[in-house]
């Protein structure tokens, strides 16, 4: 055995948990990947509401919307707040 081989065994000794451990992520991470790409069914979760006529279940799905639609711009609100009270709090800006 030559001076390079040994030390690449040296070297592939060393590396091989942390290799281990880095190809183990990465299945993880592809196998997180597949379950995010299939998406949210929405419909499992107003499955409740079937039972309801028609004209209720379109008011209960519009205030749902519009409770998102209040909570995002809370949100945005917020957000923006922060940003000014950030942006004033440097003086350099």
């Amino acid at each position: 055995m030559g001076v390079f081989e040994a030390i690449k065994t040296f070297v592939d000794k060393i590396f091989r948990v942390p290799m281990s451990f880095l190809d183990l992520a990465r299945e993880k991470l592809q196998s997180a990947g597949v379950i995010t790409r299939q998406g949210l069914d929405f419909s499992s979760y107003m499955s409740i509401f079937r039972d309801l006529p028609h004209s209720w279940q379109l008011v209960l799905s519009n205030l749902l919307l519009v409770t998102v639609l209040l909570a995002s711009l809370v949100l945005f609100k917020t957000l923006m707040r922060l940003y000014f009270t950030v942006k004033s709090g440097v003086q350099w800006w």
